[in-house]
């Protein structure tokens, strides 16, 4: 491959979102595979957006129903193009495959939006079973706890809206798909019928070293934090059910023991007005918005609270904490797909009795939290980086290119959905196209 288009829903941000430096380690993967990269985006250029022209990448700001980009792409001529999310190859997936017929087409699903979804759904069912005649008060829906759902249940779930049927075919379009989550690939596969040569397992790309790394210690550390852009749902939710039950619950815990209670550090980009509101500096929550250096403030902290009642894919604040050596208390939904049976590197809770005793434990006693700072090395170790999945997708990636005619034919349902997608996707597109003129 000589040419890389990646079509980004967002331009990467690595110090916002675990999706930023996701992003980025892919376009180093195509750099270092001597590959020219073309970087384009309908969105606006963004505050915290990486600047890759620093790594020789070209920008591209894009139109949406535009056949400027037919144009565009026509003149290109990508031998692959990645596409950011399913919703961006429903928009240029078939405007891709009517210009450059031979390139690959190349899904980054980040995470299963489906499932993160579906697990958003039943919680906000759950919420409004607690008030009388379905009316529940704050308090009330920010003490329901996370919804414990079999697979199945969550299949039916997910079947209930149209967007898994959306995000399946996108996957079934492509000629490979990259999954972060072994969890979510078996669903594909068990549920979804979705081959597993579509899929390819790749969590993360770069391994920094874990051997002779200078961090605080036990004592040197200071207060309780949480990390995660306020952009993204399931981030702002952990936040809310902070605010009105669980930080209460754990300050409570230091007040039992006799003990002053630390201080709860929030960070994110783009915390919105909603948010700042909430900071109390009485009660020791603190919205601190946007982290110039997520390690530093990550590795200075004592314990990572990550109670996520919706979610899917990797976590990228416990993937930082594990790096920082940071133990961390979150909950089942939090740490799926993160450990791959080793022991976790903290404690996982979904009742908030539970979690608040368990984040006091982790803070007040310093051979628990020597314990589980290692078995983060451990996980990182053993099962994040038991592979280099750089290599293996370069491997894969050639493979696919050096056999492209057999795999698609091999994928009828795929060819079946991007004649019928590509054409109602083509006629509204141009419709749209038309009536903007």
């Amino acid at each position: 491959m000589k040419k890389i288009l990646v079509l980004g829903y967002v331009w990467p941000e690595p110090n916002s979102s675990a999706a930023g430096s996701r992003m980025l380690e892919l376009v180093q993967l195509f750099l270092a595979m001597q590959c020219e990269v073309t970087f384009a985006s309908v969105a606006a250029l963004s505050e915290h957006r990486f600047d890759l022209n620093s790594l020789g990448v070209a920008e591209k700001t894009i139109a949406l129903n535009c056949s400027s980009f037919d144009e565009f792409v026509c003149a290109l001529q990508p031998d692959a193009v990645l596409f950011d999310r399913f919703f961006t190859e429903e928009q240029f997936g078939w405007r891709v495959e009517q210009q450059c017929p031979q390139a690959l087409r190349i899904l980054d699903t980040e995470d299963f939006h489906s499932l993160r979804h579906a697990r958003q759904q039943l919680l906000k069912a759950a919420q409004k079973a607690q008030g009388n005649d379905g009316v529940a008060t704050e308090k009330e829906r920010q003490s329901v706890p996370p919804v414990s759902a079999t697979a199945a249940e969550l299949y039916t779930q997910m079947c209930s809206s149209d967007m898994v049927q959306r995000e399946v075919a996108a996957i079934f379009r492509c000629d490979l798909s990259l999954m972060i989550s072994e969890v979510e690939m078996e669903l594909l596969q068990q549920y979804f019928s979705v081959p597993a040569p579509l899929l390819f397992y790749c969590p993360f790309l770069s391994q920094p070293a874990l051997e002779n790394k200078t961090l605080p210690d036990f004592s040197a550390r200071r207060h309780f934090i949480t990390i995660g852009n306020f952009r993204h749902e399931p981030n702002w939710d952990s936040v809310l059910w902070l605010k009105h039950q669980l930080w209460p619950l754990i300050r409570a815990q230091f007040a039992h023991a006799n003990l002053v209670a630390p201080e709860l550090h929030i960070y994110g980009a783009y915390p919105p007005p909603k948010a700042t509101q909430l900071h109390n500096a009485k009660e020791g929550f603190h919205i601190k918005g946007w982290a110039d250096d997520a390690q530093a403030v990550m590795q200075n902290a004592r314990v990572c609270l990550a109670p996520l009642r919706f979610g899917a894919g990797i976590k990228g604040k416990l993937m930082d904490a594990m790096h920082c050596g940071t133990p961390s208390v979150t909950t089942r939904i939090g740490c799926e797909s993160m450990s791959g049976g080793f022991d976790w590197c903290g404690v996982i809770a979904d009742d908030a009795e539970v979690f608040a005793q368990a984040a006091l434990d982790l803070y007040q006693q310093p051979s628990l939290w020597q314990e589980k700072q290692q078995q983060g090395f451990n996980i990182l170790r053993d099962y994040f980086y038991r592979c280099d999945y750089a290599i293996e997708l370069q491997q894969r990636l050639l493979s696919l290119e050096e056999n492209i005619a057999a795999e698609r034919q091999r994928n009828f349902i795929g060819q079946m959905l991007r004649h019928h997608h590509h054409k109602s996707t083509q006629y509204m597109a141009q419709w749209i196209e038309a009536k903007n003129r």
